[in-house]
């Protein structure tokens, strides 16, 4: 009999797996359209974001994690939300992320930002020779990934001194996950997020530190970037049926704050979670 308390590694990566499973065989019973080859290209713009900024709990975490002279394997770095802070405190960032439109983003933010330590590369993670470092850091990463087992295998073989995951208690589309009863018909298979995490280091032997912390709601520049990420997240085709039914409830729901747009207001809670990658 499976002990609950403590659970299997094998069995809980692979509960892992099976809700990603699930979560992407009901997108591709439903998607009207299929994923850009770049699937992030048309919304990283959406990424930017000034690396000396204050008002993120969960960087001013961060940061305190950082040694100066270190170097910092951030795996999913996007447009460098967090490469591009970490880089001003440690020796060098190696910013690694498969989209290559989230990568010019990136760059543009070294160029205007004058932040030269960061080494770009084009990659899905794990690599067969992957780069090594003090410190190996993901960052809203692995809620989708079903060999996540794996992923974090690779992270902690890379890491000299300590591995940091920062996750949502929540997916992060769990609002527009919301809608899905109301387009497709069905409750939407959610993805899994930090309770789900923890459990799995748990399962690894893995004892770990973590801080939790609020984070401001999700808003976007304009209704339109709202409309858009919705369609993205619900597989519409601009035009169908189903897309004029998510515009309708959209239309409803999204509400305006000093010039930003959102479809919830309410705050969530991220941890910022490090540990050791190596069990003693």
């Amino acid at each position: 009999m499976a002990d609950v308390l403590r659970p299997d590694p094998a069995e809980a990566a692979a509960e892992w797996a099976r809700r990603v499973r699930r979560n992407r065989e009901q997108v591709d019973r439903f998607r009207e359209q299929a994923d850009e080859a770049d699937f992030y290209a048309p919304v990283a713009s959406l990424f930017r974001a000034d690396p000396h900024r204050q008002d993120e709990p969960a960087l001013a975490v961060l940061r305190s994690l950082v040694r100066p002279g270190e170097t910092w394997l951030d795996i999913g770095a996007g447009g460098g939300r967090y490469a591009l802070p970490l880089a001003l405190l440690a020796g060098q960032v190696i910013a690694l992320d498969p989209s290559p439109g989230m990568l010019e983003v990136l760059r543009e933010g070294m160029a205007e930002y004058g932040i030269a330590n960061i080494q770009t590369v084009q990659a899905r993670w794990p690599l067969e020779q992957p780069p090594t470092a003090d410190v190996t850091f993901i960052a809203h990463v692995g809620y989708d990934i079903e060999p996540f087992g794996e992923f974090l295998a690779a992270m902690e073989a890379a890491a000299a001194r300590l591995c940091v995951a920062m996750l949502l208690e929540r997916a992060p589309t769990f609002a527009f996950d919301q809608l899905w009863p109301e387009v497709h018909g069905e409750p939407r298979a959610t993805l899994p997020a930090l309770p789900e995490f923890l459990a799995l280091l748990l399962a690894r032997g893995r004892l770990f530190e973590v801080r939790l912390v609020e984070r401001a709601p999700q808003s976007y520049p304009s209704r339109d970037d709202v409309v858009a990420f919705a369609r993205r997240q619900l597989w519409v085709r601009p035009g169908s049926d189903k897309d004029r039914a998510l515009q309708a409830l959209l239309a409803d729901r999204i509400t305006e704050r000093d010039g930003r747009y959102a479809l919830s207001w309410q705050p969530t809670r991220v941890g910022v979670v490090s540990w050791e990658p190596r069990a003693r």
